[in-house]
């Protein structure tokens, strides 16, 4: 006999769980973007080096956290 209750199989759902440090993440950024733009204002390719640095900010703070001894 076939199932004839129209019931489909359920997806998971953990991925809507689990998503909360992207809100944590962009704060970050947006802090970090607004640090650098404030050092590094002025001509078009110092503005740019802001923006690249505000991306990868986690990498410095990794870095030098993981320097300490």
């Amino acid at each position: 006999m076939s199932d004839t209750t129209g019931s489909k199989p359920r997806a998971s759902s953990s991925t809507a769980r689990n998503g909360g440090a992207g809100g944590i993440w962009l704060l970050g950024f947006i802090g970090a973007l607004c640090y650098y733009l404030h050092t590094h204002s002025g001509t078009f390719w110092l503005v740019l080096l802001a923006l690249m640095k505000s991306v990868v900010w986690p990498a410095f703070v990794v870095y030098h956290v993981l320097s300490l001894k």
